[in-house]
Parts: structure tokens; sequence; C-alpha cells
């Protein structure tokens, strides 16, 4: 990412994240997924700081962002407690309301945000997911295979954990290569800035908590919103890797934007050229898509200017 980005460790009260920023304009919040950190926007942030401002964030327990206590419940690594941390983290950058895209892990962060904080988010943009329990619900063979974290590294501990911990080149190539993605879409030293950041074990751990969490809180959360009819409010963005395999792999139930649609009022959304690392695969198209979504204005939701952070 360019030198023109600031960064801070800024503390949430559960734990740090870290974040970079650059532009001006309205607020934008970008959430990265696994394997990766916030160093996925590289090509993306510097091209919407053009028109926003440009905060990108490692998830809390990846990256260089501090990693929650952990639970039996594994609730301080459920996608609604990054949402707390991550929407606080806003607040501390001078942000009242913002709008936030996220890609995989990073996109189910994003509408658990448009849920359980609306009156905060004008926008949501997810990139090549779908909601955690339509997933689980949906679940098959093919899934179980091609998606290999979703259940390996929900296992109890220490499995999951000596496994990354092992081999943390094996799973960030495996990672990288599949899903439709080509080789040679990841540069050197992108590849060993994500496989540095599986070398903590504090950090290895909270990744295998955070799909512990996916794979039962997170769950209930969404099964328990469905029941009671509560929906995003706002306007919601689904973009998709055409050569991913949410292109595909849903084509009975209508494809993703059909699957969004019960959960959001208001959802528009197309596939992108590339695999499922498509924001990194193609950037620019990425960017184009994300712009022409954010720049439709919010009525009484001022940007409001970017304060510096509190001290770390």
């Amino acid at each position: 990412m360019s030198g023109d980005f600031e960064s801070a460790e800024i503390q949430t009260g559960e734990t740090c994240i870290f974040a970079r920023w650059s532009g001006s304009g309205p607020p934008i919040l970008l959430l990265h997924g696994f394997p990766q950190t916030q160093l996925m926007w590289r090509s993306v942030a510097p091209l919407l700081a053009r028109n926003f401002t440009v905060v990108c964030a490692d998830l809390p327990g990846y990256g260089q962002s501090g990693c929650p206590a952990s639970a039996p419940d594994h609730a301080p690594h459920a996608k609604r407690a990054m949402a707390r941390d991550l929407a606080i983290l806003m607040q501390r950058l001078g942000f009242a309301h913002f709008s936030v895209a996220g890609h995989d892990r990073g996109g189910r962060v994003a509408y658990r945000m448009g849920l359980d904080h609306p009156s905060r988010v004008d926008r949501i943009a997810v990139l090549d997911v779908l909601p955690t329990e339509t997933v689980w619900a949906r679940a098959d063979a093919r899934f179980a295979l091609a998606y290999w974290p979703w259940s390996l590294l929900a296992q109890p501990e220490p499995l999951p954990e000596c496994l990354l911990a092992a081999a943390p080149e094996a799973v960030i190539d495996a990672a990288l290569g599949g899903w439709g993605t080509p080789a040679g879409v990841f540069p050197p030293e992108v590849r060993t800035a994500y496989v540095e950041a599986l070398r903590d074990p504090a950090h290895v751990h909270a990744i295998c908590e955070e799909y512990r969490a996916a794979a039962t809180l997170d769950r209930a959360h969404d099964q328990e919103d469905a029941a009671g009819k509560r929906r995003i409010d706002c306007p919601l963005l689904a973009l998709w890797g055409a050569e991913g395999p949410l292109d595909t792999w849903y084509a009975d139930a209508g494809g993703p934007l059909a699957l969004w649609k019960a959960w959001a009022g208001d959802v528009q959304g197309h596939a992108i050229d590339g695999g499922h690392f498509f924001p990194e695969q193609t950037p620019e198209a990425t960017a184009e898509a994300l712009t022409r979504f954010f720049s439709v204005p919010v009525a009484n939701h001022p940007a409001g200017p970017l304060l510096h952070p509190e001290p770390p």
C-alpha cells in the first residue's frame, strides 16, 4: 500500500485494531478475509481513496491486530464481537456513520455490522461471500472438500492450531491457489507476508477460534435474526468471482443475489472477472464497482472529518 496511508493501533476496549487510512470524502471501512490481512486491499484502496476516506483494518485476531481473550463459547471471536470492535474503531477515527466492504471473513463481519449497528452503517458491499447460516444449511460434500478451512479450522483445539503452525506455507499456498484463482496472482512478497501472519501462535489460535465461532455462535445469531425476520436495512452490493464457486454452486437457488435478498431489501450485484480472490486479481474492476455503489449519497449521514486516532 502506498506511503500516503497513515497507520495506528487503536484500542477498542477488548483488543486493539491495526488500521491504515487515507483519502477524503465519505468513509469506507475495508475488511479482509482468510488467509489475508489488510494488505489484500493494496491495489484497491488507493483507487478508492481518490473519492473516499478509506480505512483498511486487520480483523481482530488477524495480521497486526490484537487477539481477544478466548472463551468456551468462542463469543470474543464471533462476528458480533468483531463488528462491535470495528464500529468502535470507526467511532474513534471520528466517523459516526460509514460504509463497509468485506471480502470472505470480512464480508461476514460487514453484514453482521449492518444487522447489529444499523444506525451506523450507510452501505454494505460483500465480496464472494454468502451469509454464514445460508452456507452451513446448504453445505454438501462438494463444499466440505473445497472450502476445507470451514470444517478443519473449526475442530476443537489444539488440532487445527498444530496443523497451521506446523505448515503455514502449505496452508497459504493451498488457499491462495484454490477457489478459481490462477497461479501468479500473488507476488512473492505478498505470499511471504501472509505466511508470516500465520507464524504467531496467538494469532493462529485466534483464527481457529473465529472459525469455531462461525460454526456455532455466528450460525446461531443468523438463525435468531431469520426467525425474528430481522433484515439489513441499508443498500447491499454483492460481488463474486466469475470463475469462483459462488458463480455456479447456488444456481438452483437463484444465485448469490437471490440468497442475499432473503437478508436485505435493497440488493444489487454481479460477478467480476476472477476467482475467489478477485480483489487482488482484478483490482481495477473491483474498485470501479465499489466506487459506483458507494458514490450514491445517503441522506442525513454527513461524512465528518477524519480525526486523529486516540493514542495506542
